[in-house]
């Protein structure tokens, strides 16, 4: 098919594509060609390119670039979606809509198996959801995160995608040889990547399930020999519950990520950290004061055994109007 291109020295190539897109005239739909010593630039309107560049148009034929079909090309609007490994997942309270949008996905170049949209909120002490299956079958996946894969059943466990990044700032603080011990650990999105970086890891979780994931996604990522899988309440690390291992004192790392409610076991905390510990505390406060209560929360459960200092005040994401999802990364050195 014959289009207009701007045709450019090769050397030139690179600074007049970036002009042409800066001009809004590129034409996404067709193949820019290299031919001898020039380069074939298409565009959508010749009118409308930079006028020292008006000499250089010429018609050429141009090979279509193969695109991929998106949901929102069939829609006609941008649909609000979230990918978890191969499954796709809609938040719509209308069930033609989220059946429309299903359609369209597995119509799409979207690399996808399943399609899921929520049908409850978050529930009970295991944080999870139900949901209703709009396209393909099953709710089990595997979800790729920085290097490390997790096997997962979305129906079974929590788990958000959503706070890959945040994993990640975490894990790259971590050191070879540290102990580590994630007190709700899922299916393992801190407790594998943690181990991954030498650290020997204790990961709990009252969800006997997600520790049945964790044990075979550490298993997976080869460090099950650095992964102590426990399904239990964290609160039974410390003592030696039932004949179990005192983790008491253990810990140079610990991760709290249960945002609602990890103020109640800032006391096991504080049992479980060794004479210099960081702690990674999540919590979900007003925008007012986001980190105070938290840091209140934490001073008062150390009380005079450690100081504390507060080496992170980051906000992870919005959680609701004027509500923060927030992360203190707390150093408590033993007086």
């Amino acid at each position: 098919m014959s289009v207009p291109c701007v045709a450019v020295e090769r050397e030139r190539g690179e600074a007049v594509r970036e002009r042409l897109a800066e001009a809004g005239v590129l034409d996404g739909d067709h193949e820019i060609a290299v031919d001898g010593d020039a380069i074939y630039i298409p565009v959508v309107d010749p009118d409308a390119v930079p006028a020292d560049l008006d000499a250089t148009i010429v018609e050429r034929d141009a090979a279509e670039r193969d695109r991929p079909l998106t949901p929102a090309e069939i829609l006609g609007y941008e649909p609000s979606l979230e990918r978890l490994g191969d499954i796709v997942i809609v938040d719509e309270d209308d069930d033609e809509r989220a059946r429309e949008i299903a359609d369209a996905v597995m119509a799409s170049d979207v690399p996808c198996e399943t399609v899921l949209n929520r049908a409850s909120p978050i529930e009970g002490e295991l944080r999870v959801r139900r949901w209703d299956v709009l396209a393909g079958n099953g709710t089990e996946t595997v979800h790729r995160e920085y290097g490390h894969e997790f096997l997962l059943d979305v129906a079974e466990v929590y788990f958000s995608p959503r706070l890959a990044t945040e994993r990640h700032r975490v894990v790259e603080q971590a050191e070879s040889g540290e102990t580590a011990i994630d007190m709700f650990a899922g299916v393992g999105p801190y407790a594998v990547p943690l181990a991954s970086r030498g650290a020997d890891v204790v990961a709990c979780d009252l969800n006997e399930r997600a520790v049945e994931y964790l044990r075979e996604n550490a298993a997976r990522n080869g460090v099950a020999d650095r992964v102590t899988a426990i399904a239990g309440d964290v609160r039974d690390l410390v003592g030696g519950a039932d004949g179990a291992i005192d983790y008491a004192d253990a810990a140079d790392r610990l991760v709290m990520n249960l945002p609602h409610s990890a103020d109640e076991f800032l006391d096991t905390a504080v049992a479980l950290a060794g004479d210099d510990c960081v702690v990674h505390y999540y919590d979900i406060q007003h925008e007012d004061d986001p980190f105070g209560p938290g840091t209140r929360a934490i001073r008062e459960a150390a009380g005079d055994d450690y100081d504390v200092v507060v080496e992170t005040e980051r906000v992870v994401r919005s959680y609701a109007p004027h509500e923060y999802n927030v992360c203190l990364d707390v150093r408590l050195t033993r007086n």
